[in-house]
This record gives structure tokens, sequence and C-alpha cells, in this order.
């Protein structure tokens, strides 16, 4: 084991390859921990793994891979993650948007007692408005302490071996992390203009993917441990519905000597809804409790 794994994704930036492995190995040119840098080469079809393999000759402290296909930020992340042997890992963009110097400053701060450290992003940059509002809903919805969770960040690598991260879902690491119990902490950061090239990693599809995924998150951490939660409350109100309806039609039949049969149908709906839902619940508890068993299972296996 080392004490730092820095993970670099690249997708099609040969250009940045080279600025990138001498910015990092200067800015840790007199660091007193031990580090390595691992560079995954996302499925690239340009020379991205040429010039990974000419940065490895150069550098002892690098390691390179590759993907076949073009799989995600998210599975480069987890390739790198396997072939790691530091205790932090440390997720880095090979655009040299974020400076190089923040890498120490992340790591000194982590070294307080924290399990992640979070970059906080200031200054004018891309993107900063969808940014704001994506960071607020995560605030909001996930509790975080932290104003950003989509920067660079560096966490124990217990972290990683504890949560489950899906295709994208490395953009929330840390609402999952939180949710596990582990502290995060942050640091001011100042994003910088890009060197060469253009983000691959984004795009205005992603605005509405990020959220699709973001109430995908939610519902995994709170709904989908107490499934009841969710489709109980719901199946209740509908139950509810049903008996009030009822009440409604049995007056107005029996009281104004009015009968209306749509609201026979509408009571049969509401109830049969609310049993429906009731049921659906039940039956979340059960898989969310085979869920837990297999998931302790992997966490045993883990440790041995």
């Amino acid at each position: 084991m080392i004490d730092l794994s820095i993970i670099v994704p690249a997708y099609n930036e040969e250009e940045n390859i080279s600025f990138s492995a001498s910015e990092i190995h200067n800015a840790l040119r007199d660091v007193e921990f031990t580090y390595e840098i691992i560079f995954v080469d996302d499925g690239s079809s340009d020379r991205t793994w040429e010039e990974m393999e000419k940065v490895k000759e150069r550098f002892k402290s690098i390691i390179i891979t590759k993907h076949g296909r073009n799989r995600g930020k998210t599975d480069a992340l987890l390739t790198g993650f396997r072939l790691s042997r530091g205790q932090a890992i440390l997720l880095f963009d090979v655009d040299l948007q974020y400076n190089s110097d923040d890498i120490k400053r992340l790591y000194n701060k982590m070294g307080k007692g924290y399990d992640i450290v979070s970059g906080w992003k200031q200054g004018s940059y891309s993107k900063q408005f969808v940014s704001s509002i994506y960071n607020y809903l995560s605030r909001k919805l996930f509790n975080l302490p932290i104003h950003d969770q989509n920067s660079i960040k560096i966490f124990r690598r217990e972290v990683l071996r504890k949560i489950h991260l899906r295709k994208d879902w490395h953009r929330f690491l840390i609402a999952l992390a939180v949710d596990k119990g582990f502290t995060v902490s942050e640091i001011k950061v100042t994003l910088r203009p890009r060197k060469f090239g253009k983000t691959k990693y984004g795009g205005k599809g992603r605005i509405l993917i990020g959220i699709f995924d973001l109430l995908s998150v939610k519902f995994q951490i709170t709904f989908l441990k107490k499934p009841m939660l969710l489709f109980g409350i719901t199946g209740s109100v509908f139950i509810i519905l049903g008996v009030i309806t009822g009440f409604v039609s049995l007056f107005l039949r029996y009281v104004l000597h009015h009968g209306f049969r749509p609201l026979l149908y509408l009571v049969i709906l509401f109830v049969l809804s609310g049993l429906l839902l009731l049921a659906m619940g039940f039956l979340g508890e059960t898989l969310a409790s085979i869920n837990e068993r297999i998931s302790g299972i992997e966490r045993e296996i883990k440790d041995k």
C-alpha cells in the first residue's frame, strides 16, 4: 500500500496527457507522502493511448490501462480503483482545469480526520448556472454539509468499497458516502480554462440525465431501504380517499336520494389502488431485506 492514488480518466485527450502528467509530478515533487498516477484511457479513438505509453516511460509512478470502448467516467474511476494501491483515492481531470497544487491541499485536509474532501469551485466558469442548481438540489435532497459535490475530490479507500456506483454515479459519490456515515469537508478551488480540446464527459443532454439520476439516487438511499415508507403511505392515502368517496356516495344516495354511479367506480379504483400499493410495499420490504443480506455477504467477502 502507498499513501495516495491519483486516478485520471481520459477520453480523446491526446493533447493533455503529457501536460497533465508533468504538472502533477511537478506539484508533488517535494511531498512527503507516496503516490501513484493511474491514467485510464476510456476507449479513445485518437492517440491518447500512445501518449500514455510515452509518459509511462518518463515517470516511474505512472500506471496506464484502457477500455476497449467508451464506458464513461464512473467505469474509468472503478477501473483505476481496482489497479490502485493507495489508502486514499483522488479523482483528477486530465484537462487541467483544476490546479495540481490543490492535490496537496486536499490530502492535507483529509489528514485532519475526514473521510472525503471535495473542492468548492470558485470564480466564473462554463455551466456555472447549471452547476449551482444541481448542487442546490443535492444539498436539499441529501442534506450535504458542502457546497459542491461535482468537483475534484479525495476520499479514503474504504469509501469505494462500501458504496455501489452505477453508470454516471461518480457525481453522487459524496451523497452515497454520507448516507453510509462517512464524514466530508471541502476546500475552495479555482477552476481554470481548459488548455486543449473540448469536454467529453458533458453536453446538454447530461442535464436531464443528471436530474433523473439525482432522483434515482434519492430513491435508492431512502425509499429503497424502507419501501413501505413510500408505498405504504401512498396506499393508505388512496384507501382513505376511497372510504371518504364511499361515504359521499352513500350520503348522496340515501340522504339526498340522488345516486351517482361514477362515484362507485371511483371508490373501487381508490381502494384497489391502495391495496395494490400496500402489497407492493410488503414485497419491497422483503426485497430490501434480501438486498441487505446480500450486501452483508459482499462486505464479508471483501474483508476476507
